[in-house]
């Protein structure tokens, strides 16, 4: 079956004869909505992004109207916007095709939301790894400026906002607004305690500050153009417009696509879009939302009760493809980097290069990440390299479990949940691996 993407953000990337240059970008009708926008109210912008009911597209998937909501606005201090394009989840390459193919999507789309806010002033914070993306943002926001959409008295609004590149050392961690905001002031990346530090609050230098992900500003450019009770009828019911999914692993047509939230199902974007897996293999297992979403069986059947009541029972292919339905079957769509994985995995080394990653990137503020990550590294190694024992599969879910929950941000989640998940669903083949092992495990240490 032929299923066809629905294209808003990625309407002009891999156009043919389309170029990340302002000319071609004004004449696809851009910075229109900026200029729409300025027209109109700031809280009236607000108003219908709150009524587009549009989802973060970073991870944790929470409105962006409830969010600048938030704003502490009678504080007197200035007002901040920053724009996360620190991508960094494992399996994930959404923004940097936006940043490199289409910037100037991403700059109306920042302009039209600071001016939303009324922020003094907004960046852009850019994993250094990404040197070509952030020359190219410099470059546009140049040409922006030049032309009066970035800068002094923007269309002549009376409105002036500036955008500054700002280029991070590719800490994991940074991807966490706190942690990246005290990145942006010159500091360790150490994530912030909330309350009372929430960046609507206090953000950066202390002052009121909206921190959103690449695609969930080029979104806010749409939801203007539109309407927000136009956009909320796009997508699904609480799961509104649409979402770029990088799919990668073993399928025969990795790559990006964009689709309404809820449009198709993940066996349909596995199988349909992407070819399925290579020939002689099969289906062993997904992880929907970039490395740190808990990993679901190609064989488990998911059954339970979504927000609005409706009861389900869904096989993996069933798994309607948004925020919602990813959530009610124990896992996340997160940044959405579905990461597919064949008959061939050996789950123990998947789950050895995994807590390599979260162990290494941990900034070490909190004792159960900081240490907990690197027991976890050191036995799902030692098991990979032939030094199982019995109790490894137990004591890797103890460490998980004393991890979750127990740290200053989401790091601890990010970096358990993988061993929750892989080893409970799993555990045969951990179990094995100690088995396997059996004549080796004398005298070998944790180290």
């Amino acid at each position: 079956m032929a299923i066809s993407e629905q294209r808003v953000i990625l309407k002009h990337v891999d156009e043919p004869g389309y170029d990340p240059g302002i000319e071609c970008y004004v004449r696809h009708g851009g910075y229109e909505t900026l200029r729409k926008a300025v027209g109109m109210q700031p809280e009236e912008i607000c108003r219908g992004v709150e009524v587009s009911e549009v989802r973060g597209r970073g991870g944790a998937g929470f409105p962006a109207g409830m969010k600048w909501k938030f704003l502490d606005r009678k504080s007197g201090k200035p007002i901040y916007l920053i724009c996360n394009a620190d991508e960094s989840e494992p399996g994930t390459f959404k923004d940097r095709q936006i940043m490199h193919k289409d910037p100037h999507q991403l700059i109306e789309g920042m302009m039209v939301s600071a001016f939303a806010i009324q922020a003094a002033l907004a960046f852009i914070y850019i994993r250094e790894e990404m040197p070509q993306a952030a020359r190219i943002l410099e470059a546009a926001i140049d040409e922006a400026r030049a032309r009066g959409f970035v800068g002094e008295d923007i269309l002549g609004s009376g409105y002036s906002c500036e955008i500054v590149v700002h280029r991070g050392a590719a800490a994991y961690i940074c991807g966490e607004e706190t942690g990246l905001i005290e990145s942006l002031e010159g500091k360790r990346a150490y994530p912030r305690i909330k309350p009372p530090y929430f960046p609507a609050a206090l953000g950066l230098y202390q002052c009121p500050t909206i921190v959103n992900n690449v695609e969930t500003l080029c979104h806010v450019k749409h939801v203007v153009a539109i309407g927000g009770e136009a956009f909320a009828r796009t997508g699904s019911p609480g799961n509104t417009g649409t979402r770029i999914w990088c799919v990668s692993g073993h399928v025969q047509r990795p790559g990006y696509y964009e689709f309404e939230c809820g449009a198709l199902t993940l066996g349909e974007m596995i199988h349909d879009v992407c070819g399925g897996v290579h020939p002689g293999r099969s289906l062993k297992a997904v992880i929907p939302g970039g490395s740190s979403a808990k990993i679901l069986r190609a064989d488990e059947r998911f059954t339970g009760k979504l927000k609005d009541g409706t009861e389900f029972d869904w096989g993996l292919n069933d798994i309607p493809l948004d925020f919602d339905s990813l959530m009610a079957c124990g896992s996340m769509s997160g940044s959405g980097g579905i990461i597919v994985m064949d008959d061939r995995v050996d789950m123990v080394e998947a789950l050895a290069n995994i807590n390599a990653f979260y162990s290494h990137e941990s900034c070490g503020q909190c004792t159960p990440c900081r240490e907990g990550s690197l027991w976890m590294k050191k036995i799902t190694k030692r098991m990979a390299e032939g030094g199982a024992r019995t109790e490894d599969t137990d004591l890797l879910l103890s460490i998980g479990d004393q991890i979750a929950g127990r740290t200053i941000c989401a790091f601890g989640e990010a970096c358990a949940w993988p061993t929750q998940s892989f080893v409970s669903k799993f555990r045969d083949e951990f179990l094995a691996k100690a088995s396997e092992d059996s004549g080796k495990r004398k005298g070998l240490r944790l180290v």
